[in-house]
């Protein structure tokens, strides 16, 4: 059964890799890096000040800093642990695949994937109660982006990017536990204070 999944996984890979073409590159070179997404930080920063308050935004911004770094040091830990090849460096697809950009780490699974989820579900879930719009899904196009230039440049295999995907929702959901618990009781004693 695993060899089965993983061979399916290979082969969505090659084909999703194979769409790519050199004219679009440079596109996804360019939003695979965390740095050219600042600006879609802002605005979101924006909003939640703008939506929260500078106290309660605050805390926020503590929770996604403490989930990114869970995620990021659990993505770690579970890559060495697994230790399954990127594509570029897996000898049985490196030869058929377009790699556009080469790393030497292990894929399994994404940090792309497990940050940029997480950061969107947390925050999705803590602005979702100030907007009345559905337009607030839109901030899910991020990870999906960012997630899918990985398997142009041929760093992750699509596993690697959904299993990142539900660590990311995963850790979320629990840092929106102790995102709560601490709004509740620092509001709670502010009003009484």
């Amino acid at each position: 059964m695993l060899d089965w999944l993983l061979q399916f996984d290979s082969d969505v890979l090659v084909y999703l890799n194979s769409l790519g073409s050199e004219s679009w590159d440079g596109l996804w070179l360019f939003l695979t890096k965390q740095f050219n997404w600042i600006p879609l930080f802002l605005v979101i920063f924006y909003l939640v000040f703008k939506n929260l308050g500078w106290r309660h935004a605050i805390l926020a911004i503590v929770m996604i800093a403490l989930l990114i770094t869970i995620t990021d040091q659990t993505t770690n830990l579970a890559k060495n642990y697994f230790q399954r090849f990127r594509p570029c460096n897996a000898p049985d697809i490196k030869d058929i695949i377009r790699i556009v950009k080469h790393r030497s780490s292990f894929s399994f699974f994404s940090g792309h994937a497990s940050n940029s989820m997480a950061s969107a579900f947390f925050l999705y879930k803590v602005l979702k109660p100030y907007f009345k719009s559905k337009w607030l899904y839109i901030i899910f196009l991020w990870p999906l982006v960012f997630a899918y230039s990985r398997i142009y440049l041929g760093l992750h295999y699509p596993l690697d990017i959904l299993s990142g995907f539900a660590w990311g929702i995963f850790t979320a959901s629990l840092v929106l536990v102790l995102y709560r618990y601490l709004r509740g009781k620092f509001f709670t004693q502010a009003k009484q204070g």
